[in-house]
């Protein structure tokens, strides 16, 4: 008795606990995108260099570099998968503007650090008025939105436009402001030599605010040890010289600085650089998150943007729930109907088990798609077969003259075996599934390997526990409670 009823408060606990849990602390289960709306993005890699075909190496590679951006921009369950030789999906649940992550995961992200080419200092100061003169200008065109207000010397933008080559350009001013800085850009970068290193040789690229020596935000990047040594070498060579030490990402100059003549000796040291440009903050974060995420392998080409509305997905979690709890009600008349108490001691075995089922969800964090509610719902029929095997066994013993609480204990020790057998036939069919599947595969096998589990814990201990309390009460233990008087077998005189 004294077991019976530690069982029961383990029970009552655990229901108590969950529905806390489910209903008042977590915030709910977590829907994907089917489900939920969101983006998807279909990405192909791009053959370059000497490599002419894609295979399964190189398709690996940059999927591993787009899942670490994908993270970095905060999309809480994105997924990633690789579809065919040589494309990749991305869902991103609840994102309805994919084209800043277009954006970001399209970049090829290749940071490079060079040396300026010697004897041209004069010319490249230039560059580096004008280039920064037109960013500021158009940053104040954007701040004020006023795209088509004139806001600059005419002669002198005159006088730049013939320098770079570009006199008698057309368009607005602020097309041929842009015009000015590409090409003034590109000439810039001109004036660097090949790169001396690059961006593998970081470690990790974090952000510093503004500071009284430097009013922007920054980039800060820890070098590994042949990085910093790296570093050292290439500041040493130009330092005191009039050489700039330019920053470049795929190809074009982000920042470039001066070396002291203090650093003559050995260059700066200790593996720390920083890149500085007037970032603001989001900007300083979006790049060091696309340097953290590392340079693309191979490029790659955004084939398709898709956006799924949450109308949808709200209308697919509709229909989800009618047919759920259409299936419930017809599981419930059928158990009622045909087992009797048994089958409403089941009945409240399997509200106990979907409780136990969607606190799993909330706690562990799965994610609950269309394919998931499918698992969900066949892991119930799973729970459903293994109360009808017991209570079969239950009226076998009742037809062959055993008493109601022997019955009961006889039929769930003879119906373990097989509860067992085929839960794990159905376990083992689950890891197949999430090991070798991917995306929706993965997580029908989830939920439906979760709900195999708690389907075991439900039928053999809920549903024990609860049919030993209620035959503790006199009125209900009679065997027409199970089993219809005529199946009974007859007393003899």
């Amino acid at each position: 008795m004294a077991r019976q009823q530690g069982w029961f408060a383990l029970i009552l606990s655990l229901a108590i606990t969950s529905a806390l849990w489910l209903f008042v602390i977590s915030p709910g289960v977590d829907l994907g995108l089917d489900l939920r709306g969101g983006s998807q993005l279909l990405l192909e890699v791009q053959p370059a260099g000497s490599i002419t075909k894609i295979t399964k190496t190189e398709l690996e590679s940059v999927k591993s570099v787009l899942d670490r951006r994908v993270n970095s921009l905060g999309v809480a369950e994105s997924t990633l998968q690789t579809v065919g030789d040589d494309q990749l999906v991305l869902q991103l649940p609840g994102e309805t503007d994919p084209s800043k992550a277009a954006e970001k995961l399209g970049k090829t992200a290749l940071l490079e650090f060079r040396a300026q080419k010697p004897g041209i200092s004069e010319e490249m100061r230039g560059l580096q008025r004008l280039r920064s003169q037109v960013k500021s200008i158009l940053a104040a065109k954007e701040a004020r939105g006023d795209s088509d207000e004139t806001s600059i010397d005419p002669e002198a933008f005159a006088e730049a436009q013939k320098a770079l080559g570009l006199e008698g350009s057309a368009g607005s001013e602020q097309e041929q402001l842009e015009q000015v800085l590409a090409k003034a850009d590109r000439q810039f970068a001109d004036g660097f030599e090949p790169a001396a290193f690059n961006g593998k040789l970081l470690t990790r690229a974090g952000t510093r605010g503004p500071t009284e020596q430097s009013p922007g935000w920054a980039v800060t990047l820890s070098f590994n040890s042949e990085g910093g040594d790296k570093f050292a070498e290439l500041t040493k060579s130009i330092a005191g010289t009039d050489r700039l030490l330019g920053i470049f990402l795929d190809g074009s100059p982000i920042s470039e600085a001066s070396v002291g003549s203090q650093f003559k000796v050995a260059g700066i040291t200790g593996g720390n650089a920083e890149i500085t440009g007037r970032f603001s903050a989001e900007e300083a974060n979006d790049l060091a998150e696309l340097i953290n995420g590392g340079a693309l392998p191979l490029p790659v080409e955004i084939l398709q943007v898709r956006t799924i509305g949450p109308s949808l997905g709200a209308e697919n979690v509709q229909r989800s729930l009618v047919a759920a709890l259409s299936g419930l009600a017809l599981v419930t008349v059928f158990m009622v109907l045909i087992y009797r108490l048994a089958g409403a001691v089941a009945v409240v075995a399997l509200a106990l088990y979907a409780l136990f089922n969607l606190s799993v969800y909330s706690l562990i964090g799965v994610t609950l798609t269309l394919p998931g509610i499918a698992g969900f719902i066949l892991s119930i029929g799973m729970a459903v077969d293994a109360n009808v095997l017991i209570f079969e066994r239950i009226k076998d013993e009742l037809r062959s003259g055993n008493t109601l609480v022997r019955s009961i204990e006889t039929a769930f020790s003879q119906a373990f075996s097989s509860i067992i057998d085929g839960h794990l036939t159905t376990l083992i069919s689950c890891a197949a599934l999430f090991t070798l599947g991917t995306g929706l595969v993965k997580g029908f096998a989830a939920t439906l390997g979760i709900g195999v589990v708690l389907s075991l814990f439900t039928a053999l201990t809920c549903t024990r526990t609860l049919l030993r309390f209620l035959m503790g009460y006199q009125g209900l233990r009679r065997p027409t409670n199970f089993l219809p008087q005529r199946q009974l077998p007859t007393q003899s005189a």
